[in-house]
This record gives structure tokens, sequence and C-alpha cells, in this order.
């Protein structure tokens, strides 16, 4: 585990003029822990990333220059829920860590909501997916960021469906991540006159998926929807053009497809997919100025969706430590869904009742290569989808924390 320490206290609070605002943070000091897929399939989506976005946003609030003195500490949950959870419960027990952030396993992530809640802390989750965070698992001290499964399904999924591709045989990772994007993309498809015709499931990082790609071939379903994410998306894909599957006449969706598994593919293979995304680097001149400092400090590697979303959460959450005078989680979490959202990368948006933060979403498909004027250069914009059509209405999620007046609106 990996403890940085990125703003001191250079003056009493009271020189500044912030006797109140540090008075109810305990210990003095805010303490965010970036659990993170740093060694698998997951790393370079989210891994040390997330890590330098957490830090981009720490410096980007000025806390230094608030008396607000911040640490970061990192660890990696190897995409284990046990691991993740001992993590969490060291933390929050024995380092004081207030709020943890980011969490690219779905299975890790609804292990940590319930601790967090039990422990009264704060989660911000980024790289995770299933929406059920949002629905039948939320929680008073969850916030989701940054894109889910039913987002991805209602994007790529309808796209796909609405254009002929409306017979599909689903290859999903086998847990609650996989589980979340085939059950809400399979609700799209036959909401839309589509049928499945059969899936498979397989275990996560999955390195030979030789067996899956030919029962998949065998269905003759005009879409073989890919309800996985990382390395084993790219070698689904790359074993699917071994299998000379695409030639035959079947189409692959990459249902999450990142910035970063286009890289690894490369563009003679990863052209012409379809894919939804709440962040591209290259969408304005905010988002590419971030880009280029996110890669100075980050091999080079361009920032994707989550590295996006954990440093909004993160300003966010420090914005609300400032207006709310403390870093108690379940009072900040009520604060973060007080205040409008507002930071470079998204822009403007809101979070819900439900813990769901609200912003656009881009279908976007992947460039030719003759399309692409350099490196990272991957994506063109599709269609944007409002930010109240691209994520679950409140009233469908099944949310306890949704009253019946809240649910109407």
């Amino acid at each position: 585990m990996k403890r940085t320490l990125l703003s001191t206290l250079v003056a009493a609070a009271c020189a500044l003029g912030l006797p109140a605002a540090q008075s109810q943070v305990s210990d003095n000091v805010v303490r965010i822990g970036v659990l993170t897929d740093m060694s698998s399939l997951y790393t370079d989506l989210a891994g040390r990333g997330s890590e330098v976005a957490a830090r981009m946003a720490v410096e980007d609030f000025g806390a230094q220059k608030k008396g607000l003195r911040v640490e970061i500490v990192s660890a990696d949950h190897q995409n284990k829920a046990d691991v993740g959870s001992n993590i969490a419960r060291q933390w929050y027990d024995v380092d004081k860590v207030d709020v943890i952030v980011d969490v690219p396993n779905s299975g890790v992530a609804l292990a940590v909501n319930q601790i967090t809640r039990d422990k009264g802390k704060a989660f911000l989750v980024s790289g995770a997916a299933s929406a059920d965070l949002t629905g039948k698992a939320c929680s008073p001290n969850t916030i989701h960021w940054t894109y889910d499964t039913w987002m991805l399904a209602n994007g790529t999924g309808e796209a796909i469906v609405k254009t002929g591709g409306d017979s599909w045989f689903f290859l999903t990772a086998d847990y609650a991540f996989g589980h979340a994007l085939e059950r809400d993309t399979e609700a799209v498809v036959t909401r839309n006159g589509g049928r499945v015709v059969g899936k498979v499931r397989h275990p996560l990082n999955t390195q030979d998926f030789s067996s899956f790609l030919l029962q998949a071939q065998s269905s003759r379903a005009k879409i073989i929807g890919l309800a996985n994410a990382g390395g084993d998306t790219t070698n689904s894909i790359k074993q699917a053009a071994e299998f000379g599957i695409v030639k035959g006449g079947q189409n692959l969706a990459g249902l999450l497809v990142f910035l970063t598994d286009v890289h690894a593919l490369g563009l003679p293979t990863a052209q012409g997919l379809i894919l939804t995304e709440t962040f591209y680097w290259d969408m304005n001149d905010q988002t590419r100025a971030f880009a280029r400092r996110f890669a100075a400090a980050n091999r080079g590697i361009h920032p994707t969706m989550v590295h996006a979303g954990v440093y909004s959460s993160v300003l966010h959450y420090l914005k609300a430590v400032e207006a709310a005078k403390t870093d108690d989680g379940t009072r900040i979490i009520a604060q973060m869904k007080s205040m409008p959202t507002d930071d470079p990368l998204f822009g403007k948006g809101s979070v819900r009742a439900d813990g769901r933060k609200i912003h656009p979403a881009y279908l976007m498909e992947v460039k030719r290569p003759a399309e692409s004027k350099g490196a990272w250069d991957y994506h063109r914009l599709r269609a944007t989808i409002p930010a109240e059509r691209a994520f679950r209405p409140l009233a469908d999620g099944g949310c306890p924390l949704v009253g019946a007046s809240e649910a109407k609106k």
C-alpha cells in the first residue's frame, strides 16, 4: 500500500481565516484512498492513472492555499472482493481514511459499498459499472460517478439494435459487472424487438476464449455482445479476428470499450467499433489541456473516462468538505448531492437522491487508421445522449433512498 502526502497545512488555520472549516475535519487531515487494479486487466484504464487523477484534483482545488491538509493512499484490490474488503476496513478503522475512490470491479465495489455504509464513511465509484449501486444496493454513503451498465446498454446496445443488429449472443465475464451488463443489454435488445439466441460466461481475466467464441460463432447471431472489459475485451476481440468471425458475417459489440483498449488493439483491429463514453480527451480545449497534464504524469497514457471520473468526483468532494466544514462521510455525501457539480471534464451536472451522478454520454465510433491524426486520436462522435436520458430514470432503479415524490420528477 502506498501513501502520498499531497498538501500540508502551511499555516495555522485561524491565520487563513478558516477556523470553522478545519475544526470539524477529523484529525485535521482529509485522507483519500484510491482502491484500484494496479496489476491486472484493468490497470491501464484505472490503476496508477486513477492515483494521478486524484492528485491532480487536489492540486486544482488548491488545498494547500486553503490550509487544508490532504493525504492520498493507494492499494491494489487484485479484483478480489475479500482483498478489497480487508483493505477498506484497514483504511477506515486504522488508517483513518475518509473516502474511497475508483474501484474498477463491481464485485469489489458492492462489498466496499456496504462496508462504507456500516462505517459511516464516503465512497465515490468511478471504475465499477453495476447499476445496482444506485438500485437495490444504493447507499446514503455512495455516489456512482462516471458510467454504469444501464447507460452502456441503452447507448451502445440500443444503437446497434436500431441499425439491424437484432439477434444477439452474449459472451459475459462471470461476476457482478458482467451479469449486470448482460442483464441490462438484454432488456434493451428485447424492448427494441431483438432477441437473444444464447449466452456463455467466462472467468475473469481469461487468456483463451476459443471455446466461448466457437459457441458464439455456431449460434449464427448477428451480434456477439462482449459483456466484459479491459484485457478480457481486447483478448476476445483479437481472438475473434483469428477465428474469422467478423469476416464470416457476424459483428462484435464491445459493450464497454475504453480508450486504452482501443490503444491496445490498434486501429486496424478496432476500427468501426461502436462504444459509449461519458468522457473523451479530445472533446474541447479543457479536456485536451487535462489530457496533456495527465499523460505527462502517467507514462504518456491518455485519460480514460474512469480517470476523468476520479478527478471530477474528488474535486467535488473537496468542494463539499469546504462547504460543509466536515469530512463526516454521511454528511459529505448529502452535501455533494445538494450542490450542483461543475468541472472542466464533465461540465455542469448534479447528483441524484439515489447517488447517481448525472451528465451527458456520447456514442462514439473508432476511427479508421486513415482518419486518425496522431497518437490517441481514436474516436469520432456519432451522437450525444443528453444528461436527462443518459442514465436510468430515478423511479426505475428500486433504490430505497428515493421517495415517492422524488421518483415522479
